[in-house]
């Protein structure tokens, strides 16, 4: 077994072998996400409120075994058995150090990290390590445990000067891991100046090349891995290196402005925003990596009788977008592979401790829209709709286009601010009291609710997976 390499546009083997990439995110195991696994606000947040609850040993074990049952040996070899090759598995700076003892690392970070990898190396499958969030959060979202909508890693040096000693401490550690495919060193950048991030992967590639000559870097686009019109020539500086877009489509969302029916126009708009994300590569003969994409799925507790319709038209969104992609003979992975429900491939049953324990409250973060990805604010839009009506009547319109626009518009930044932020905050104290009074036992029953054998399965998805995760091989 020896070191993917990026060869001009391809990922090869170390016989020049073509080497296609399709698999799935791990995401909210060692990032957690509101959205993912049911809790308000940021990471961060819950883990302070559980400990402050039922005190930090029960909520340590919580936590612990929530990552074990996570990712098992059983998900290795579902995913596996579906013909995937590939999994992105995004962390938290967090696990790895403490933000009031930075640069001190904490070896614990590796015990679930070494864990999946081995697992996925056992099982065939290449991994890609994915910094999802860094010191004071590079980017506005929620998904950078920062707790605010300022991107503060571009404002303090010290932050990136943390995140490429972790890149260091990494690097040193997996040097000689050849399942894994490469390193993704900072998900989804917002750098409103756009060149704070090529500065950042300047430095960041001379860190991890001074460690680690193997494994190949991924580099997201800045604006959420959409935007490489500022990089100009600075892949000359970089070796054995692909770039990587997000292409999520409007058209798989709640808040698609039409009913998605495949028709030969809405068929070129999923073209042209594919186009315009991977046109500076492809200008440069660069290799290009979809690092995330995918829809959401209505549930039949919030859509009812309209669910299976709505994600038989989410099917249709991506069975065009995986044309598009075997067209290229692009390396994608898909977001994501476990949830409660919206997104994975697997998801956990309504029957679980979990689930049944949280059923009300999940019911009332739908409806308050809290959060933020895929959100559906019909219930509380006459809410926000006269702040929305004040600043564009009293702030002019050239005005109202702050960055990140146009990827976040103006009902964008209320909606992240007074729902996803100001609301959300007011809901992670209720969350945890779930937990209140909770015996060791139940709380590992609590979290066992997440492992396989308690997860139901997307067939649609992983069937249209499946049929696409191979290609046959170029003459």
């Amino acid at each position: 077994m020896a070191y993917l390499k990026v060869s001009g546009t391809k990922l090869v083997d170390q016989n020049g072998k073509e080497i296609i990439l399709r698999g799935a995110g791990l995401g909210g195991w060692m990032n957690m996400e509101n959205f993912i696994s049911g809790y308000p606000g940021c990471e961060y947040q819950i883990r302070e409120a559980l400990a402050n609850v039922v005190g930090k040993e029960k909520s340590e074990l919580f936590f612990d075994k929530f990552l074990e049952y996570f990712f098992t040996d059983a998900d290795a070899a579902f995913f596996k058995s579906l013909g995937l090759n590939c999994i992105r598995i995004p962390f938290n700076y967090r696990h790895f150090e403490d933000d009031l003892n930075p640069r001190v690392l904490k070896k614990e970070g590796f015990k679930h990290l070494d864990r999946v990898i081995d697992l996925c190396s056992k099982h065939g499958i290449y991994t890609i390590l994915d910094l999802h969030t860094a010191p004071g959060g590079q980017n506005t979202d929620w998904h950078s445990d920062a707790g605010t909508h300022i991107a503060k890693f571009w404002e303090h040096k010290d932050f990136q000067d943390r995140a490429i000693w972790l890149w260091e401490e990494l690097a040193k550690h997996y040097v000689e891991n050849t399942w894994i495919a490469g390193y993704n060193p900072l998900n989804e950048p917002t750098d409103p100046y756009h060149t704070r991030v090529i500065g950042f992967y300047d430095r960041v590639y001379s860190a991890i090349r001074a460690v680690d000559p193997h494994h190949a870097v991924f580099f997201d686009g800045n604006t959420f891995a959409s935007d490489f019109s500022h990089f100009g020539d600075a892949h000359t500086r970089w070796e054995n290196c692909a770039y990587a877009i997000h292409d999520y489509s409007l058209f798989g969302f709640p808040s698609s402005p039409e009913e998605y029916v495949g028709s030969e126009t809405q068929r070129r708009r999923l073209r042209r925003s594919y186009e315009k994300k991977r046109e500076w590569m492809d200008q440069r003969g660069l290799c290009v990596w979809n690092g995330e994409w995918g829809p959401v799925y209505a549930r039949k507790e919030y859509e009812g009788d309209r669910t299976d319709a709505i994600n038989e038209e989410r099917y249709r969104v991506l069975q065009d977008q995986l044309s598009i992609y075997n067209h290229d003979r692009l390396s994608w992975s898909i977001w994501l592979y476990k949830d409660i429900g919206f997104q994975g491939m697997v998801y956990v049953s309504r029957e679980t401790p979990y689930m049944k324990l949280f059923k009300d409250f999940l019911a009332k973060k739908h409806r308050l829209a809290v959060d933020a990805w895929g959100a559906d604010d019909s219930q509380v839009r006459q809410v926000y709709q006269p702040l929305l009506d004040l600043i564009q009547k009293d702030i002019p319109e050239e005005f109202q286009t702050l960055y990140p626009w146009p990827v976040w518009k103006l009902s964008d930044r209320v909606g992240r601010l007074a729902r996803n932020i100001l609301v959300s905050e007011y809901l992670v104290l209720e969350w945890a009291e779930h937990f209140r009074g909770k015996s060791e036992a139940e709380i590992e029953e609590i979290a066992k609710s997440f492992s396989f054998e308690n997860c139901l399965h997307r067939d649609g998805l992983n069937k249209i997976l499946t049929d696409n995760a191979t290609l046959v091989a170029e003459q």
